[in-house]
Parts: C-alpha cells; sequence; structure tokens
C-alpha cells in the first residue's frame, strides 16, 4: 500500500492550496479516506474524512467552511482544497485511508 500527498507549500494569510493524495495497493474506491495534520509540538488531529463514493465529508470545527475534501476514484485520489488559510493551519498534512494506512505527509506553512 502506498500513499502519496503532494500540494504542500509555503502561501500567505489569506491564501489558499489544494492537497492530493493517491493512492495504490489498495482497492481506493471502496475505502473511506480523511486527511489529517500535525502541528510542531502538538498531537496529529483530524482535519476532515470523505466516504468511498464520496457522498459522505465531515470536517473539524477549525476548518469547517474553508477547507472541502473530494475524491476521484477514477484517479485512486483524494483532495483537500484549503482556502482562507490562517497561520495556525501550518502543519504538516497527512492523507489516511481505511484509518490504517498513511502517507509521508506534506508540509504547508502559512505565513506572512
Amino acid at each position: 500500500v502506498q500513499l502519496v500527498e503532494s500540494g504542500g507549500g509555503l502561501v500567505q494569510p489569506g491564501g489558499s492550496l489544494r492537497l492530493s493524495c493517491t493512492g495504490s495497493g489498495f482497492t481506493f474506491s471502496n475505502s473511506g479516506m480523511s486527511w489529517y495534520r500535525q502541528a510542531p509540538g502538538k498531537e496529529r488531529e483530524w482535519v476532515a474524512g470523505i466516504s468511498s463514493g464520496g457522498g459522505n465529508r465531515n470536517y473539524a470545527d477549525s476548518v469547517k467552511g474553508r477547507f472541502t475534501i473530494s475524491r476521484d476514484n477514477a484517479k485512486n485520489t483524494v483532495y483537500l482544497q484549503m482556502n482562507s488559510l490562517k497561520p495556525e493551519d501550518t502543519a504538516v498534512y497527512y492523507c489516511n485511508a481505511r484509518m490504517v494506512w498513511w502517507g509521508q505527509g506534506t508540509q504547508v506553512t502559512v505565513s506572512s
């Protein structure tokens, strides 16, 4: 199983980024997917989740209304569109499949 995240980087407050996570080695279309993040000195926290078919989506209160999770099962890819970014969104963002498998993470830094 492999999960590869991309799309992180440095962005100014109020800016946007779109993260991608491509999975292989498992049946992506049958798998619930989630995004987590871990800021320096803090525990990893759940950010958003999406059901296998994409019909159910849930968000942490801290990102609700700013972040959108989506997926393209034909491309084995889940996305996290992040808008109105704040400095407190700075973290390493991780993709998770079935609450079991993890990607390597991608750094998101929000700073002026």
